[in-house]
């Protein structure tokens, strides 16, 4: 092994600095990962914009970071099913609550994941598709099954039985989206779902049997005419601003629950900085103002729209039967396709601040991958 290095965040809204970093001790139930290819999200660069807003637990300075693949090198205790030299991808829990934040965070050279988050790699995918998929891909089955969401089966995941039953999945192309598409699909619902119309052949790819242009005045209504008096057993409400349209298609198809992976508003628009501003005031009174009068409108109507939180499955029966009894076999026979593309824009720690700002400034159908070099072997 060499030494670690990590990406830190020092204080809110701080700038990336990459140095030196502990060597993460994988304990019970944990692998040890080599990282060799890291992604970012959304929720990495909220965290950095928002301060110790949302997640006020943080003690700085901490590592950001979730989506990580790569190879084992040590395995911690009561752990069956990997060994050292397994190529993985997993997802690093470090920013949830009651968590590392530094040994079990992502963008590092090497990271301390949960076995149970980790799934092993068929020798032709490459660690840089791969880490698309940890929070993605949790998410979007947090939404899809957990009980307090859309509470969907998944009993039957992989053995796609079909049921005429429809799930309605607006923002197909985000990578929640994509990937719920593919659950759903895989759990033997019909799916339908919204993306700009440069994307709708690869929604259809992923398993949708329809899509809208999201961007189409008449969207909510050709989704209504689509469903055509079936079954709606729930509707994911992934992409900015998705919520209201998302209830106007319960109302009218008479779903109940509406699982949602974005808020109201951008938390991209706001300054990067500590205090408050002009901007940042009124971003969070939009919130606010929209959120309450969406849970009043859900409610009034015998709806409920509850806010995504993808690493609920890691305490839940969701977390296995989509991270050991579904993942490593639907990667190996490619019935479940590493969503959305990576596109690689660095290599290296360094990169990942830039990787970061680039989201900032809108990614659409892609997720932006760093790789990181494996260490030098010894002579």
């Amino acid at each position: 092994m060499r030494d670690n290095t990590a990406a830190w965040i020092d204080a809110p809204y701080a700038g990336l600095t990459v140095r030196d970093a502990p060597m993460p001790t994988p304990g019970p139930g944990q692998l040890l990962v080599e990282t060799r290819a890291v992604a970012v999200n959304p929720l990495d660069a909220i965290i950095q914009s928002n301060g110790t807003v949302m997640y006020g637990w943080l003690r700085y300075p901490v590592v950001l970071g979730e989506d990580v693949a790569g190879v084992v090198v040590a395995i911690g205790a009561d752990v069956a099913d990997f060994a050292v030299g397994d190529r993985i991808v997993a997802y690093a829990m470090g920013l949830e609550k009651g968590r590392d934040a530094v040994s079990e965070s992502g963008f590092q050279n090497y990271v301390a994941v949960d076995a149970s988050l980790a799934a092993t790699l068929p020798e032709t995918m490459v660690f840089e598709d791969a880490s698309v998929l940890p929070l993605a891909v949790s998410t979007a089955a947090a939404g899809l099954f957990e009980a307090d969401q859309l509470g969907l089966d998944f009993s039957t995941l992989g053995a796609s039985e079909p049921r005429d039953e429809i799930v309605v999945v607006w923002g197909g192309a985000t990578a929640v989206g994509g990937n719920a598409v593919q659950l759903a699909r895989a759990a033997g619902y019909r799916v339908i779902t919204t993306a700009s119309a440069g994307n709708h052949e690869r929604m259809l790819q992923l398993g949708a049997e329809t899509a809208f242009d999201y961007r189409d005045p008449a969207a909510v209504a050709r989704i209504i005419e689509a469903v055509k008096g079936s079954v709606v057993a729930g509707i994911l409400a992934v992409a900015v601003g998705s919520a209201e349209p998302c209830l106007r298609i319960a109302r009218a198809t008479r779903a109940t629950r509406i699982s949602m992976a974005s808020p109201p508003v951008s938390f991209y628009d706001q300054p990067r900085r500590r205090g408050l501003s002009l901007t940042r005031i009124r971003l969070f009174a939009r919130l606010g103002t929209r959120t309450a009068l969406l849970q009043l409108r859900s409610r009034t109507r015998g709806i409920r729209a509850s806010f995504i939180w993808g690493s609920a499955i890691a305490t839940s029966p969701v977390g296995p039967a989509i991270w050991q009894d579904y993942l490593p076999h639907a990667l190996a026979s490619g019935t479940h396709t590493p969503y959305p593309e990576a596109r690689i824009v660095g290599s290296g720690l360094p990169a990942v601040q830039g990787a970061i700002d680039t989201l900032r400034g809108g990614v659409s159908a892609q997720k932006l991958v760093i790789t990181l070099d494996p260490a030098p072997t010894e002579s």
